[in-house]
C-alpha cells in the first residue's frame, strides 16, 4: 500500500509539473489537432475595439479570432470588419481564457492596461499593449512581474525606437543613437522635447470641470468601463475619445504622447535600466479631476543628463540634443563640422528583435518590452505625479519610489475600486 501511495503521489507531482510547464508555452508549439504550425498565423484577440482597437486587426502573421468591448456599438462595428465566427465578449476575463488564443492586444483606456496585462500573462497569453504601458508606476511593476513570472512575451505599442522617422528629427532613432554612442556630442546631454524641436504636446487633451451628469447610453456598460477607477457620474466627455482629459483614466497630452516621445530618449541615452532621480514642474495648479496644461517639466538623471519637456513651445532656438561638445537640431542638423561623414565610421547600434510575431515564435524578448517599457512609462508617471502635486519630486530609481514623500508614493500604488486588484 505504501508503495502504491508513493507511486500515485509521484505520478500526480509529475503531472502537475508537466501541466505547469505547458501553461508557459505558446499554443501553436504544442502540436496536435486544431493547433497551427509555427509557420502559420498566430491567433489574436483585441480588447477595446473603439477607434484605436479597430485599427489593429490586420497585422501580418496574426489572425483575429476574438474581440471584446463594453460598448455594444463598438463590438458591432468591429464584427462587421472581420470574418464571421469571430467570438465577441463583453468581459475580458472570459476572453483571456480561450484555449486557442496566443496574443491579447490591449487597446483600452490606460486605467485598464495594468490589470488586463497582468491577468493575460497569468492566463498564459502573450501581450501587445497600447501606450502608455500603465497609468501608475506601481501597476507597471506588477505587469513586469507577471510577464516574467509566467514566461510571456510583451510588446508595448510605440515603435519609434526601432522604426519610422522620429517626428521633427526626420530620421530613424537608430541614427540618433549612433550619434550619441559616438560621443561626438560629449556628455552629459540635455534633450528638449517641444514644438520647436518637432513635438506637439496635444493640449486639446484637457478635461472639463463641473461636467454635467448625463444618462448612460443603453449600449454602454459604464460600470465595467470604469472598472478599477473611482465611480464618477456618467458624462459623455469622460469616456471614449476624450477620456484622456481625466486623471482617473490617463494624463492628458503627457499621458497620450509622453511614451512616444520619451521612450526613444531613454533608448539612445542608454538608460533603459534606470530612471531619473528628480522631476521638476512649472505648471498651473491642476484640478483634482480634470487634467490641465503645463509649461515645462524637467527630468534629471544621476549623471547629469536631462530631459526637458516644453509644453507651451516657449523655448525657441533650442537644439534637440545639447551636449558640451556639440548640438543636434531639428532635422538631424548639427553644429559639428562634417558630422554625417564622421558618423559613418562608427559602429551601428546593437540589433533588436522588432518583429513581434518572430518574438512570440522564438520566445525572444521584443525590442520594447515589459522592462524598458516600464522604465519609459515611469517617466510619464513621474511627471504626472509632480503635476498633480504641483511640486518637484526626488526619486530612487533602484527602489522605484519617491524619496521621503508620502503623498507622491500614494500615487505610485493608487487604490482600485472593488473588486478590482492587480
Amino acid at each position: 500500500m505504501d508503495k502504491q501511495k508513493h507511486s500515485r503521489r509521484g505520478f500526480l507531482k509529475n503531472a502537475a509539473i508537466a501541466t505547469a510547464a505547458f501553461t508557459i508555452v505558446p499554443r501553436f508549439v504544442l502540436g496536435g489537432q486544431g493547433y497551427l504550425a509555427p509557420s502559420d498565423h498566430l491567433t489574436k484577440a483585441v480588447i477595446g475595439v473603439g477607434g484605436m482597437g479597430r485599427g489593429h486587426f490586420a497585422y501580418a502573421g496574426t489572425k483575429t479570432i476574438a474581440i471584446c468591448d463594453v460598448d455594444k456599438r463598438h463590438l458591432a462595428l468591429a464584427a462587421n470588419m472581420l470574418e464571421s465566427g469571430v467570438k465577441q465578449f463583453a468581459d475580458y476575463r472570459d476572453l483571456i481564457q480561450l484555449p486557442d488564443l496566443d496574443i491579447v492586444h490591449i487597446a483600452t483606456p490606460p486605467h485598464w492596461h495594468g490589470i488586463m496585462a497582468a491577468e493575460a500573462a497569468k492566463a498564459g497569453k502573450d501581450i501587445w499593449c497600447e501606450k502608455p504601458m500603465t497609468r501608475t508606476i506601481g501597476e507597471g511593476k506588477r505587469v513586469r512581474e507577471a510577464v516574467q513570472q509566467h514566461g510571456r512575451i510583451f510588446r508595448l505599442n510605440t515603435w519609434f525606437r526601432f522604426e519610422s522617422n522620429f517626428y521633427g528629427m526626420d530620421v530613424p532613432v537608430k541614427k540618433i543613437k549612433k550619434l550619441v554612442d559616438s560621443k561626438m556630442l560629449g556628455w552629459p546631454l540635455t534633450v528638449t522635447i517641444g514644438r520647436h524641436t518637432g513635438f506637439d504636446w496635444k493640449f486639446y487633451w484637457v478635461g472639463k470641470e463641473n461636467l454635467p451628469v448625463e444618462p448612460v447610453p443603453a449600449e454602454l456598460d459604464y460600470d465595467m468601463w470604469l472598472g478599477p477607477a473611482p465611480f464618477k457620474p456618467y458624462s459623455e466627455h469622460r469616456v471614449h475619445t476624450t477620456f484622456r482629459g481625466y486623471w482617473d483614466y490617463d494624463g492628458g497630452g503627457l499621458g497620450d504622447m509622453g511614451q512616444h516621445y520619451m521612450d526613444p530618449v531613454q533608448y539612445f541615452l542608454g538608460k533603459d535600466n534606470e530612471s531619473p532621480i528628480s522631476v521638476e514642474v512649472d505648471a498651473p495648479q491642476q484640478h483634482s479631476d480634470a487634467v490641465g496644461i503645463w509649461r515645462k517639466i524637467t527630468y534629471t538623471y544621476a549623471d547629469g543628463c536631462k530631459i526637458i519637456l516644453d509644453g507651451e513651445g516657449a523655448i525657441e532656438n533650442v537644439p534637440y540634443i545639447d551636449g558640451p561638445d556639440g548640438k543636434l537640431f531639428r532635422g538631424f542638423v548639427s553644429d559639428i563640422p562634417n558630422m554625417e561623414q564622421k558618423l559613418a565610421s562608427f559602429p551601428e547600434p546593437e540589433a533588436q528583435v522588432t518583429d513581434f510575431v518572430e518574438a512570440v515564435k522564438t520566445r525572444k524578448k521584443f525590442a520594447l518590452n515589459e522592462e524598458n517599457g516600464h522604465r519609459s512609462c515611469t517617466l510619464v508617471n513621474m511627471g504626472l505625479a509632480a503635476l498633480r502635486l504641483g511640486r518637484a519630486l526626488k526619486y530612487d530609481p533602484a527602489k522605484e519610489e519617491f524619496i521621503n514623500d508620502e503623498a507622491a508614493n500614494r500615487l505610485i500604488n493608487q487604490p482600485m475600486r472593488g473588486p478590482w486588484t492587480i
